[in-house]
């Protein structure tokens, strides 16, 4: 997704803005802000990812205001978000994954099965619309994905799981693939993650979260022959037993939603997000580089390797770090502090160039083939979560943060805070 961000310029700048700030890169954040100030443009005749534009744009400017307080950047959000607005002119009011955003017509992957929207982006829209209601006082924006909630409670899932694909016209599902990695991974993370950032009193959000969970953990959870546990993808029943370097985010998210699991699982999903964060590492480990590659197998006698070229890529993707950082965070188990400085050293070795980082063609690979690409998640979420690893606590607790799924923080929005809507008009 390098460049779905469509035509929008900027995105690299706006998703390092938080990072930038949080490690008090004063300078280099202040002449961030004021090419925002000048250049930021959302006036451009191009169609845009609504999900991309909205975790890396959106998501990085409400992060740069609450961390920050300057107004350019509240402002420059709640502009971004009325421009979303038309997306969501569906039948369903399941938005479309392209928008242009001078027009206002929207449109859906044409590859999608069967003209449906996808799981992961209109399901990753709830953190940052809540919280433009909550700095516009426009109430519109929560409507909106609350209604996307509505819908997907109406309809049957399939053995407890949700497909990847919704038709936004019909409000009926596509094809019946599930899958934890690309397509679906960060809805489940935005349902959780709901729930927590309302200070826990999204009970829709907290029941959906672990009701899939435990669909997750019957149909698509299993264990190799050499002890790693992995999580399937589901194609109308069948199981591939493959996992993208995207799934291993859950192992934090497991992590993280240990603390509500429902009748004393706690320590259970503890251990599951410590599985899956070990069998991500062991991904890494197998490598030359050891660095993870873009998915890997569980078949055949082969256990965590990539078994395909067109899978043995790594574009210094954050997801196994992220898990080590949730780790480390709630168990300070010494080891994820220990496989994050692996990383580190195999970033430094094989992925620092001249004119910054780049991704590696092969990890299997002795020598280097790099794609000459340093994605912007680099910036906002891969370094950003190996500071928060190596750092304390206490910087960007998460009694007070959740993190988008572009690793922007958020504040947890505390019951007290009921009237800010209205000191805002």
């Amino acid at each position: 997704s390098s460049c779905i961000s469509g035509n929008i310029q900027g995105a690299t700048i706006v998703d390092a803005l938080d990072t930038l700030y949080i490690m008090e890169m004063k300078e280099e954040f202040k002449e961030a802000k004021e090419w925002v100030e000048k250049n930021l443009d959302f006036n451009v005749n191009a169609e845009i990812s609504v999900f991309e534009v909205n975790i890396r744009f959106v998501g990085g400017l409400l992060s740069a205001y609450y961390l920050s307080g300057e107004e350019v950047f509240r402002k420059k959000a709640v502009e971004l978000g009325e421009k979303l607005l038309p997306a969501f002119n569906t039948p369903t009011g399941i938005p479309w994954a392209l928008l242009n955003i001078k027009s206002g017509i929207g449109r859906n992957w044409p590859w999608a099965s069967g003209g449906s929207s996808i799981l992961a982006e209109f399901g990753t829209l709830h953190l940052e619309f809540v919280h433009l209601s909550h700095l516009s006082g426009n109430p519109v924006f929560a409507e909106k994905v609350m209604n996307i909630r509505k819908v997907l409670n109406r309809l049957d899932k399939p053995e407890g799981l949700y497909p990847n694909y919704l038709n936004p016209s019909s409000g009926q599902w596509g094809q019946h693939h599930v899958s934890i990695g690309g397509l679906g991974d960060s809805f489940y993370e935005y349902l959780l993650k709901a729930w927590l950032m309302s200070d826990k009193t999204d009970e829709e959000g907290k029941k959906m979260y672990y009701d899939a969970v435990q669909a997750i953990e019957t149909h698509l959870i299993r264990k190799s022959s050499g002890g790693l546990t992995y999580i399937a993808e589901w194609k109308g029943g069948l199981l591939e037993h493959k996992m993208g370097h995207l799934t291993c985010f859950a192992g934090g998210m497991f992590g993280l939603g240990a603390d509500g699991a429902p009748n004393d699982k706690t320590g259970h999903h503890i251990e599951l997000g410590a599985e899956i964060a070990r069998t991500c590492h062991e991904s890494y480990d197998r490598t030359s580089m050891k660095l993870g590659p873009e998915a890997f197998r569980f078949d055949g006698g082969v256990e965590a390797i990539a078994t395909r070229q067109n899978e043995k890529y790594y574009i210094l993707r954050p997801e196994v770090i992220e898990t080590y950082m949730y780790m480390w965070r709630l168990t300070h188990d010494p080891k994820y502090r220990q496989w994050g400085w692996e990383a580190v050293e195999a970033l430094e070795k094989h992925c620092r160039i001249d004119g910054g980082y780049s991704g590696i063609r092969d990890v299997y690979n002795n020598h280097e083939s790099h794609d000459d690409v340093q994605q912007s998640f680099f910036l906002s979420e891969t370094l950003k979560y190996l500071y928060l690893l190596f750092s304390e606590d206490d910087l960007l607790p998460f009694e007070h943060w959740v993190f988008n799924t572009e690793a922007h923080p958020l504040p947890v929005l505390h019951k007290d805070d009921g009237n800010k809507e209205e000191n805002q008009k």
